[in-house]
């Protein structure tokens, strides 16, 4: 170990001892020290001996060697351990690697198993969406198939029974004619086969479509046939196939027509000229610092109010410099004017006359009139002001001129005239009711909307489709010779069903709008119980040319025919989908015809992927009519049954020339004509609107050049186009000034360039040098010449051609509508920095945004909660969903936009009107997330409404019921049943107290309770809530009537009034009755008395007292009379009408049996069971003849007279009656049919009479697993057309009739 002798000679090969290969011994230097230094240094523990032999170093070398042999073997030891671990060490590693190359094995194979599976699972998924495309696809055509075999059924069934009706009437007037003593011939008794007939029904039309022009029209004067879930449906064969039009009456079903009708119809003020407040001023000199004060002062307050109400104020007054320039204007003026203002002080100048004698004398009912009169002690009024005050005073015979006397100061004469005038518009025009109305307040919208439930109505959507049908038919061109057109489209429209949408076709310009217009108002004329469903399409990108908008105005018209309306989606692809079952829906309940006419149709974006409804059959009693262009129709509609428009003849281009230069006393010479027809007689010229342009432009151009120049001037132009440009280089140089030319330029380039056009007084704010009397005489002239019109406030062109001719004339075909679109951007933009957020607002100023391609500006003007509010109340829901796919939101990120925005908004809100805005707007994000289909991010928003208003308000407050409402709302969405009915309940209670227990929204929310009862299949509680809604309703439809509800029905009044004042006839006595009916259904039941008993009167003179129709008078006076509880007169005239129709009609007439009927109810009524035993039992026998023994009607009979049976304890007499009667129903109708269950439900009240308490409970449970069972009329299925009129009584007797107030 450190000895020399350990060392290695070099050379030697040395063993590695931990059994590693050897190696070359490398010689090391090592320091070998002495002995003697070493053994001290081993022997240091011992003392040292002095003295000691040198002998005793042989001992050490013994110790040495033994410690070397010890530590060797130790050494040994260690390594032979170490060895054996390394081994073990190795085994492990070798054993560790065959482990892991299994694991890699094995998740190689996992690797491979997984992406097998994945690519199986795609291929499932791909496989289950094909399966579900199938589905779909098998879906739609399994309905469609449905809805065919419904339409050949339906036609089949009434083929039927207009061969069985025609069967009857035949053999009535044979027993007529053998009554007279007239010999009727038989061919059954002649020996010869030559006189046989054998009738078919290839050619019969169904009873909807069959005779006049379009056939029968709905009896009973139910002008609308609203569903009859709870009083039973109603069975083929009823009145409306034996009685004619307006037989009867029925308050029942009138009562819960116009409460629906109030509950969605919006209401457009008559008193407003194209939605505008025009406020006429006539004035003095002296009285012109009233008005300088009025226009600076109170004109901008009432023009906000009115545009926060959504109408337009302007103020229309002349200069008295410039008023003789102006006089067609002026009359103009005043004839659209809502109210006209007069300040007067002791002088008048000929002009004043003028407009007062226009105003106030010739018209002193069409408009409201005031009179501001400033008296002073020193100044005496002069002769022509007194004559003109004493002509005013002669011609106001109803006192309706508001007289304003004043003799302070001019500010204080002008407050009194504001004070005056906004009564005048809130009370008169705008139907307030003296309500006192902030203009930021949204109370007007919110009223409105409790009325309308959760239908979000655009009043200005509605107004213009009015105005341009009104339009349309007040157009002088519709003069035209369209007369043959309308013939053949009656012919068209009578075909037997099923029959596709029939198409009016022509080029631009041809009169198809006017032509559906007139064909509508004739219609409307002739068959006041058809319900008509126009829709006038305006130029691309309009609202109005707007797919979704249109879809869902029609289906909300349609559903104001039904009692409920929640089950209307939102969502704009759900409105495109649900129409179509709407429409078969409300079809297969009302019992009139449903025409819907949409014009232009082709102009609608994207027509033939969202009018796809159109290629499906149409119900039985639905026609469509739809008008397009020749060169833009869909290829797939062509096929339609079409009505082309041709040109003009020349003898139709000489009338509409010769029509408009009538005014002007123009006379064409033989020369200038034959020019004129020779040039209108090309395809482009000779259309209804070239034409009209043509002789408009002629007439303009008289006052420059002569006749002949322009007739010359207007020739050069070969087509409809080229003549609109024409027309406008013509009235830029017809203009004085510079400044007229520049301003009417940019006016058209604003309204080419705007969505929906511009307004005057926004068109006056962008222009502030431009007096209105300039604008006014601008216009007309634009509008003589077919260029512009204002339609709902807003100037809009009359026609596309007329638009495309200013693109192309001012706009550079459209490249510099940029700039004029960045002109209306600034102008709403700073509205909306003013907090001024109007519906106008809203509508143009983020479709300019889209316009332009700014995402961000738009996107931070929907971020303006009141612009999308605005835009949500008003239901352009698809259009907001728009911009915001424009902007690339989806509706999650769009959500946490809107609440973002709010809760930073909510930051600024302290005072007590700024947090009921707020509430306002989280329920309007509410209620936009829960239609969206996210209910989940919509219960927050409308968690929080209900805190501030709670808060802010009171917790007993209206608004606090409303968002309960929503919130029930929602919670119905999620099934939460439980919850909804407690917020229902909440909502109800506070109605109650606010508004009294029969106020229109405790209705709502009986009804929204009703429908949560009815998903609860709680069908009995539902039942008593819709019968205390309806009560509800039908008092408030009669409180509203007055002032808007039967607008409908007076007008239909005045049309019959006027067909009254001819001689005696069969058809004035017919127009009598309706007249009756109608005031009926008013409950104006004096008049209504006046009319039916005129009627009878007049039938008994021109028919005789024997006839069937004085049976129809007597019957309606009867209905009368029971209305008044005068039972007494009108079971004397019942019987009368019986005695008649048993002589004049078979014996097994339906008349016959609709009279005993009546007759019978009344007796049994007035508790005369005896008496109405033999007239149910005459009825069933007389049902049994007309429609066979096995027909629902035949058991209703039966039901009916088993009651009566009852009532006079003869149960036997009742049961066998009651048995056959529900095996009638069972056969006919089915097991599971309302009806049966009614059967059943009586059946067990008789058992439980006479006994039998186990088949009680057994007919009992039947009947309620029936009713259970039953779908709701609102999600779904329609009652069976093959159901009775609600005639089949219950055990319980029949209900009292409600008393009318007088």
């Amino acid at each position: 170990m450190g000895t020399a002798s350990s060392l290695v000679s070099p050379g030697e090969v040395i063993e590695d001892g931990y059994g590693g290969e050897g190696g070359e011994a490398c010689e090391i230097p090592v320091e070998v020290k002495p002995k003697a230094r070493l053994l001290r240094s081993s022997f240091r523990r011992g003392p040292r001996v002095i003295g000691a032999s040198f002998k005793s170093t042989g001992s050490v070398d013994l110790e040495y060697a033994a410690e070397y042999e010890r530590l060797r073997k130790e050494y040994e030891i260690f390594r032979v351990s170490k060895n054996n671990e390394i081994s073990s060490m190795q085994k492990k590693e070798a054993k560790l690697d065959e482990e892991n190359k299994r694991l890699r094995a094995e998740l190689q194979a996992l690797q491979k198993t997984y992406q097998k599976i994945l690519r199986e699972k795609e291929s499932a998924l791909e496989a289950k969406y094909q399966a579900m495309e199938r589905a779909a696809t098998f879906e739609h055509d399994r309905d469609k198939v449905k809805r065919q075999f419904k339409i050949f059924r339906e036609t089949k069934e009434k083929e039927i029974q207009d061969l069985l009706r025609a069967k009857r009437d035949l053999e009535a007037k044979m027993q007529q004619l053998q009554a007279q003593g007239i010999q009727v011939y038989d061919p059954n008794d002649s020996d010869s086969d030559d006189n046989q007939t054998t009738v078919t029904a290839a050619g019969t039309q169904c009873e909807y479509w069959s005779g006049g022009v379009l056939g029968s029209e709905p009896s009973m004067g139910s002008m609308m046939q609203l569903q009859q879930t709870f009083r039973g449906p109603e069975f083929a064969h009823s009145l409306i196939d034996v009685e004619g039009p307006f037989a009867n009456v029925s308050r029942d079903d009138w009562d819960a027509a116009v409460a629906s009708l109030l509950q969605v119809s919006p209401h457009v003020p008559q008193a407003l000229w194209s939605n505008t407040v025009r406020c006429y001023l006539i004035f003095t000199q002296e009285t012109k610092a009233e008005l300088d004060v009025f226009i600076t002062k109170h004109s901008p307050v009432l023009r906000r109010m009115c545009e926060g109400l959504g109408h337009f104020y302007l103020n229309v007054c002349f200069p008295e410099e410039a008023t003789a320039s102006y006089a067609v204007e002026r009359k103009q003026e005043i004839e659209r004017s809502s109210v006209c203002v007069l300040l007067l002080k002791s002088t008048v100048t000929s002009s004043v006359v003028e407009d007062c004698e226009e105003a106030f004398v010739k018209n002193p009912d069409g408009h409201p009139l005031v009179l501001y009169l400033r008296t002073e002690e020193d100044h005496n009024l002069t002769g022509p002001t007194r004559q003109l005050l004493e002509r005013i005073n002669a011609a106001d015979k109803a006192a309706k001129v508001k007289v304003v006397d004043h003799s302070g100061s001019a500010e204080e004469g002008a407050d009194l005239i504001y004070a005056q005038l906004e009564k005048v518009i809130k009370q008169e025009l705008l139907g307030l009711e003296g309500a006192d109305v902030d203009s930021k307040d949204s109370g007007i919208e919110e009223g409105h909307e409790e009325d309308s439930g959760d239908v979000l109505w655009d009043l200005h959507d509605e107004q213009e489709q009015i105005e341009s049908y009104q339009q349309a038919c007040n157009s002088t061109t519709s003069q035209l010779g369209f007369q043959k057109y309308i013939d053949r489209l009656n012919d068209m429209i009578a075909a037997p069903p099923p029959t596709p949408p029939l198409l009016v076709s022509g080029g631009p310009g041809s009169g198809k709008s006017l032509l559906l217009s007139k064909w509508i108002e004739q219609q409307q004329k002739q068959s006041p119980n058809t319900l008509f469903l126009y829709h006038f399409v305006g130029r691309p990108l309009s609202t109005s040319s707007e797919p979704v908008l249109i879809i869902k105005r029609l289906t909300v018209k349609l559903l104001q025919h039904f009692w409920s309306i929640s089950g209307l989606s939102m969502e704009p692809s759900k409105i495109l989908e649900e129409f179509p079952r709407w429409l078969e829906r409300l079809s297969a309940r009302h019992q009139g015809n449903i025409i819907i006419i949409i014009d232009s149709i082709d102009q609608i974006q994207q027509a033939e992927r969202h009018m796809k409804w159109l290629i499906d059959p149409l119900p039985v009693n639905v026609r469509v009519v739809v008008s397009v262009n020749v060169e833009t129709c869909p290829q797939a509609w062509r096929l339609w049954p079409t009505l082309h428009l041709d040109p003009l003849s020349p003898r139709e281009v000489r009338s509409v020339v010769n029509a408009e230069c009538q005014s002007m006393d123009l006379k064409f010479t033989k020369d200038q004509e034959k020019k004129l027809e020779r040039h209108c007689r090309s395809a482009s010229t000779c259309n209804a609107l070239y034409v009209t342009l043509l002789a408009r432009m002629i007439i303009s151009s008289i006052s420059c050049w002569s006749l002949e120049k322009s007739l010359e001037q207007c020739l050069q132009c070969q087509d409809t186009m080229s003549l609109y440009r024409q027309a406008l280089k013509m009235t830029l140089n017809s203009l004085k000034t510079d400044r007229e030319r520049h301003i009417m330029r940019e006016i058209l380039c604003l309204v080419c360039a705007s969505h929906n056009g511009v307004s005057e007084s926004e068109v006056l704010d962008l222009f502030p040098e431009v007096e209105l009397p300039v604008l006014s005489s601008l216009l007309y002239r634009l509008n003589r010449l077919c260029i512009v019109t204002l339609r709902c406030g807003l100037i809009r062109f009359q026609h596309l051609q007329a638009w495309e001719a200013v693109r192309l004339e001012f706009l550079g075909g459209g490249s510099s509508s940029a700039v004029y679109r960045e002109k209306l951007i600034l102008y709403f933009s700073q509205q909306l920095s003013q907090d001024r957020v109007t519906w106008r607002v809203a509508d143009e100023l983020p479709w300019l945004l889209q316009q332009q391609e700014d995402r961000t500006k738009l996107q931070l003007s929907l971020l303006n909660l009141f612009v999308s509010q605005n835009l949500y109340k008003r239901g352009h829901f698809s259009e907001l969903l728009a911009y915001w796919q424009y902007v690339g939101k989806d509706k999650s990120s769009m959500a946490t936009e809107y609440f973002d925005s709010l809760k930073h908004y909510e930051k600024s809100c302290e005072s007590e009107d700024s947090m009921t805005k707020l509430a306002n707007l989280y329920e309007t994000l509410g209620r936009f997330l829960k239609d969206l289909g996210l209910p989940s991010q919509a219960v927050a928003p409308l968690q929080r409404s209900l805190e501030i208003r709670e808060t802010a308000l009171d917790p007993d407050h209206p608004s606090v019921a409303r968002s309960l409402h929503q919130l029930a709302g929602v919670y119905v969405q999620w099934k939460k049943y439980g919850n909804a009915e407690q917020l229902y309940k909440q909502a109800l209670e506070i109605n109650e107290n606010a508004y009294g227990a029969e106020h229109a929204s405790v209705a709502r929310e009986l009804e929204s309770l009703a429908m949560l009862y009815q998903k609860q299949n709680k069908y009995e509680q539902a039942e008593k809530l819709r019968k205390v809604s309806v009560k509800i309703r039908q008092k408030t439809a009669r409180q509203k009537g007055h002032m808007y509800g039967f607008t409908l029905l007076r007008r239909r009044a005045l049309q019959l009034e006027e067909l009254t004042l001819g001689k005696d006839s069969a058809d004035c006595a017919k127009t009598l009755n309706e007249l009756g009916v109608l005031y009926y259904l008013q409950n104006n039941l004096d008049a209504a008395k006046v009319f039916l008993t005129r009627s009878l009167e007049m039938r008994q003179r021109v028919l005789g007292p024997d006839h069937p129709d004085c049976a129809q008078s007597l019957n309606n006076l009867a209905a009368l009379h029971t209305e008044r509880r005068e039972y007494e007169t009108a079971e004397d005239m019942y019987e009368r009408a019986l005695d008649i129709r048993k002589r004049a009609l078979s014996p097994d007439h339906p008349s016959l049996a609709y009279t005993l009927k009546h007759l019978a109810m009344l007796y049994k009524r007035r508790g005369k069971l005896e008496k109405a035993v033999p007239l149910y039992e005459l009825s069933l026998e007389i049902r049994e003849k007309s429609f066979g023994p096995k027909h629902p009607s035949v058991a209703t009979a039966l039901v009916n007279l088993a009651v009566i049976y009852c009532q006079l304890k003869k149960h036997s007499d009742a049961l066998p009656l009651y048995e056959r009667a529900l095996k009638v129903y069972e056969d006919s109708l089915g097991r599971s049919h309302p009806r049966v269950g009614e059967t059943l439900k009586n059946l067990a009240v008789l058992s439980y009479e006479e006994g039998d308490f186990e088949k009680a409970a057994e007919l009992y449970k039947r009947a309620m697993e029936i009713k259970e069972a039953e779908p709701s009329l609102v999600c779904g299925n329609a009652p069976s057309r093959h159901s009775s009129s609600g005639d089949t009584f219950s055990l319980r007797g029949p209900a009292p009739l409600p008393h009318v107030p007088r």
